[in-house]
């Protein structure tokens, strides 16, 4: 045993688990059960991705519109600059998308990523969707695609210990900088 065993007494290993070991070490979040559970999605009605195009940009936290999509900032991020493109549809899945969405949507992420690393100075994205509420959708009606921009060393533990997370930027002076970055010609 190290010196720090001790710390550890009365803990559950998980290699006392009637179970077949594996690689994968396990973080336990139990606080993001407020996402998972039943309740957490709008009514259609008041649908954030539907109502935001009828407000003023920097209301709405929108970068930059298209003629099929708009992008936006995420009003719950994490991190600073995390994007979502979305369709002005109120369509839930991918499938759905017409192939002039599917086409904007990509073109807009693409930009995105040129103005991210140009503006915010990132070294990578974490980009992806989520399909309906059991796949951890926060809001499962509307299709919308996240870009999470990634700096080194831009991970801690202070969600996990405190419940938060620490964004260095206000959401209006980081919406000013990836609008005022984004290319006049690609909206």
């Amino acid at each position: 045993m190290d010196q720090h065993s001790d710390e550890f007494e009365g803990l559950e290993q998980s290699s006392e688990f009637a179970a077949v070991p594996d690689a994968f070490q396990r973080l336990w979040t139990p606080h993001r059960m407020v996402y998972i559970q039943d309740g957490q999605q709008p009514h259609p009605d008041d649908c954030p991705f539907c109502l935001a195009p009828g407000m003023t940009d920097e209301k709405a936290l929108i970068v930059a519109r298209g003629k099929h999509a708009y992008v936006l900032l995420n009003l719950f991020p994490y991190n600073s600059g995390h994007l979502l493109v979305c369709p002005y549809r109120h369509i839930a899945t991918y499938d759905e998308a017409s192939p002039e969405e599917i086409a904007e949507i990509g073109s807009l992420t693409q930009v995105a990523m040129r103005v991210l690393k140009a503006v915010s100075h990132c070294d990578g994205f974490n980009i992806g969707m989520n399909q309906g509420r059991i796949a951890g959708a926060g809001i499962a009606g509307h299709l919308h695609q996240h870009i999470v921009p990634r700096w080194a060393l831009d991970s801690n533990f202070f969600p996990i210990i405190a419940g938060t997370k620490a964004i260095p930027r206000l959401l209006g002076d980081v919406r000013r900088e990836v609008a005022g970055g984004w290319p006049t010609d690609q909206s």
